[in-house]
């Protein structure tokens, strides 16, 4: 019989291809936790994480050090007790801590194993969890441990709450036909979707571009909520007119409860909330501009990011110079969608930028450090720069001005026709939707130019070094101009910003386009 040694080959090949793939399938890692509430009293909760797939015989187990959006080493693991790892029928596997974040398990090779743990939570913060015998608030980042290599492998969560406690919110995607499990596509995804749990209260839901938005919450209080969801909805859809396009099927609003802080995420935010704070209009500006702030994240920062912020280094941090951006220019925009959703006047913008203006210009940490470092430098210097107080600055606070000076520059440079807002545009198609990646310092000021038609050179040398900013110049061409006077108890300049007499035509266009009239 003549053997085809061609066909032979073939049929070989096709074998060994066949046979490495399945191979590959049997011992890709499986990811499946349960969360629960055992000893509320405590301010505990319990996790466990039934895994298999391990090729090898130990596997090293991290819980994150840090949570993206809120740029401090946390050293969640510190909150981990009562760690143990058992097989299949029971027995106890070899478990050995390598350090305040990483515990080693051995004797995993192609076994199903189940690892159990508590977490102890110590205080009521939005990069923190959080559980008492009324609702658990929970990070995911302080919650679930993760392998280095596979934080692009999928995760299922169920949570078994407490009887009394009626809901789940969180951003994660609920498992078709349950109530309580929840699927991620990878870890960046579960960390990036922290889950809220008790007696909570939801808010009428609104579209905007027809996407759902909602807001739900903990112990929101007592206000007009009527109103507050329409003031909501108009801050929102004036986010959406800046990009034109929202990016995903559902955004959720989620109130922890009094406190401080708010944190953004891709399709929702987690936000410290006291609806008794609605009650003036001052109150309800305040609030406004926080959730604009937070809303206006999942686009600058969670899509229209620093190349440096993602994939995300969960042991070490994310660091980056252009946090300035990012949250800076959010506290800019936030000022903006407030003002053009119709929710504050002329003096209340000014009022905003005044409060930057004073609290900067009266730091003597601006001739010490420019806004990279102070972005860079953030992980030491604190959120505020607040941990070497007098020798920082803070981006949340120059951040908005240098927006305020750069967009009246672009405006100027092409007679109105262009503004910041346009290159917030082109970062979000260029770099979020045609490339997929972040962009480089050089690359946000390339944009810049791009859209100015001209060479921003000069303008940002106020971002890289301490060079002091030229206001006379650059708020003239919105045809505002500042001016201060001295306090005489404390020897601290108090700034006022106001439109010039007699503007320029352009000066007029600019800044009746920047108003929003």
């Amino acid at each position: 019989m003549k053997v085809d040694l061609k066909q032979k080959f073939k049929v070989v090949l096709v074998f060994i291809l066949l046979t490495t793939i399945n191979v590959f399938a049997q011992q890709k890692p499986a990811f499946s936790y349960t969360v629960s509430f055992p000893d509320t009293k405590s301010k505990s909760y319990h996790v466990e994480l039934n895994t298999s797939g391990w090729n090898q015989n130990s596997v090293q187990f991290k819980m994150p050090r840090w949570m993206p959006g809120y740029y401090q080493i946390m050293d969640y693991g510190k909150n981990v007790y009562n760690i143990s790892a058992i097989d299949n029928e029971k027995n106890a596997l070899s478990l050995k801590q390598i350090d305040d974040s990483t515990w080693e398990i051995s004797g995993v090779k192609n076994q199903s194993f189940k690892i159990m743990y508590d977490v102890k939570t110590t205080r009521k913060f939005v990069a923190m969890s959080f559980v008492d015998e009324n609702h658990g608030y929970l990070i995911g980042g302080n919650s679930f441990l993760y392998v280095d290599g596979f934080i692009n492998e999928p995760v299922r969560v169920k949570v078994l709450k407490k009887t009394t406690w009626s809901k789940i919110a969180t951003g994660l995607e609920l498992v078709k036909g349950t109530s309580n499990e929840f699927i991620a596509s990878d870890f960046d995804i579960l960390y990036d979707s922290p889950i809220l749990i008790g007696d909570l209260e939801e808010l009428q839901s609104f579209k905007v571009y027809g996407v759902e938005h909602h807001f739900i919450g903990y112990k929101m209080g007592d206000f007009d909520k009527k109103e507050f969801i329409k003031n909501l909805q108009s801050v929102v859809k004036s986010a959406a007119d800046i990009i034109g396009d929202i990016p995903f099927k559902k955004y959720t609003f989620i109130a922890i409860g009094p406190g401080r802080g708010g944190i953004e995420h891709l399709n929702n935010t987690t936000v410290s909330f006291d609806g008794s704070q609605l009650k003036t209009k001052a109150g309800m500006n305040k609030m406004m501009n926080f959730l604009a702030h937070e809303y206006f994240h999942h686009y600058n920062v969670k899509r229209i990011r620093p190349i440096e912020v993602g994939p995300f280094d969960y042991a070490k941090g994310s660091k980056t110079n252009l946090l300035w951006i990012s949250e800076g220019l959010s506290v800019y925009y936030e000022y903006l969608m407030v003002k053009r959703a119709g929710l504050s006047s002329d003096k209340m913008l000014f009022q905003n930028f005044e409060n930057n203006i004073n609290t900067f210009e009266n730091n003597p940490g601006r001739k010490l450090q420019s806004l990279t470092q102070a972005s860079y430098e953030t992980w030491k210097d604190g959120p505020m720069g607040n941990f070497r107080k007098g020798e920082t600055i803070s981006y949340y606070e120059k951040g908005p001005i240098v927006g305020l000076l750069l967009d009246f520059a672009i405006r100027n440079a092409t007679e109105n026709k262009k503004s910041l807002d346009d290159v917030m545009r082109f970062l979000y198609r260029e770099y979020y939707k045609k490339k997929q990646r972040g962009f480089s310092d050089a690359e946000f000021q390339q944009a810049c130019e791009t859209i100015a038609g001209a060479s921003l050179k000069a303008f940002f040398e106020y971002i890289y070094t301490t060079k002091e900013l030229d206001y006379k110049t650059y708020l003239s061409f919105g045809g505002l101009k500042l001016e201060f006077k001295t306090n005489e108890i404390d020897k601290k300049k108090e700034f006022t910003l106001s439109k010039i007499e007699n503007p320029t035509g352009l000066q007029q266009k600019i800044l009746k386009s920047w108003l929003g009239e």
